[in-house]
């Protein structure tokens, strides 16, 4: 089993700065990229940021310049730095990873999903 373990939600005010964490575990031969998703009431799930383990990045065009992501190979953790918040930001925020395993004699990747950390950008 994989399980994707986020943190660094809260309530923050326009302008500040949170920094959120995901780190992975379990049966994993090798992760291919990690990234964040958010999801605000009413809306549908986004793409906010995404890292592949070679390092190329992505980012909605709406946090260009003000999140960034990184990660930590060894630990298996990603993390969002997110500055410059917007109540618009606010939203559940999901970790979500491209995950290799091994069982039965094949290699097979996974797509998990974190249980998601609440942000609240308040004005």
């Amino acid at each position: 089993q994989v399980q994707l373990v986020e943190s660094g939600g809260g309530l923050v005010q326009a302008g500040g700065s949170l920094r959120l964490s995901c780190a992975a575990s379990g049966s994993i031969v090798r992760i291919n990229a990690m990234g964040w998703y958010r999801q605000a009431p009413g809306k549908k799930r986004e793409l906010v940021a995404t890292r592949t383990s070679g390092g190329s990045t992505n980012y909605a065009d709406s946090v260009k310049g003000r999140f960034t992501i990184a990660s930590d190979n060894a630990k298996k953790t990603v993390y969002l730095q997110m500055d410059s918040l917007k109540p618009e930001d606010t939203a559940v925020y999901y970790c979500n990873a491209d995950i290799q395993q091994f069982s039965g004699g094949r290699y097979y990747t996974r797509g998990e999903w974190g249980q998601g950390t609440q942000v609240t950008v308040s004005s």
